[in-house]
Formats: C-alpha cells, sequence, structure tokens
C-alpha cells in the first residue's frame, strides 16, 4: 500500500468520524463541527467504516478536468496572442480572437494562460494605487 496525501480537511473528518466511533462525540455534534448534515454524517460513517481513512478522499483527486482545452489549443491561442495582440489585456484579447481567428476562449482561462506565460500581470503586481503608511495620530487623547 502507498502513500495517501490529505488535505487538513480531510484529518480533521477522521478525527471527528473516530469520535463518533468511539462513543466521545453524537452524530449530530460531529455534523455541526464539520458542518454536514446528520445525513451526511451517516454516509460518511459507512465510507470511513468500509474503506478506511483513504475512502474519505475525493476520487477524482490527481486528474486533470474534463474540461480542460487541449494542448495544442492553448499553445496556439498563446502564440497568436503573443504575436499580434501582445499589448491587449484578456478581456480585448478573447473579443479579437473569437472576430478575427473564431476561436471561443473564456476570459478568465486567457487571463490565465497569458499570467503563466508572462504575457500579462495580474492588477495587484501593476496597481498604480499604492497604499500610503498610516502615520500615528499626534493629538494625546
Amino acid at each position: 500500500m502507498g502513500w495517501i496525501t490529505m488535505s487538513e480537511r480531510d484529518l480533521e473528518r477522521i478525527e471527528v468520524l473516530t469520535d463518533v466511533l468511539a462513543g466521545r462525540r453524537t452524530v449530530a455534534k460531529a455534523g455541526t463541527v464539520l458542518s454536514l448534515s446528520e445525513r451526511q454524517m451517516y454516509r460518511l460513517l459507512a465510507k470511513y467504516e468500509a474503506g478506511g481513512g483513504g475512502a474519505l478522499i475525493h476520487k477524482a483527486r490527481g486528474r486533470e478536468s474534463s474540461r480542460t482545452l487541449n494542448a495544442g489549443i492553448r499553445r496556439y491561442v498563446i502564440e497568436l496572442v503573443r504575436a499580434h495582440y501582445a499589448d491587449f489585456g484578456p478581456t480585448l484579447a478573447t473579443e479579437v480572437l473569437l472576430e478575427k481567428h473564431d476561436l471561443r476562449i473564456g476570459r478568465e482561462t486567457l487571463r490565465r494562460w497569458m499570467v503563466a506565460d508572462g504575457l500579462w500581470l495580474s492588477r495587484q503586481l501593476h496597481s498604480h494605487r499604492r497604499k500610503q503608511a498610516v502615520r500615528p495620530c499626534s493629538r494625546a487623547g
């Protein structure tokens, strides 16, 4: 058997479910702690008893999304943007790609791709507004 990676949430679930099985906590109280209904708690308890801690981990963890676009499309779109629309923001670039190249790419998808390839800086990095230091009040109060 190999290693299983778990998040803090998964570990907390195991801890609470162990308490329920040991009789230290009721199902209702455990549901409150985990923000789940009693019905969901019984479902989790059954899974935990049948398969242990590994059964609580989501089965799709580590898999690529079924909505992921082809890597070739990504390369093609990034090359188009790099060659012709490098000074465009993601919103305008998606509009132009749809009009001129008949490519329908989501604005946020293109923004993520552009950030990853260094074609776009997120708003926080190139913000024109800078936070000013707060000076303490000179009045004694």
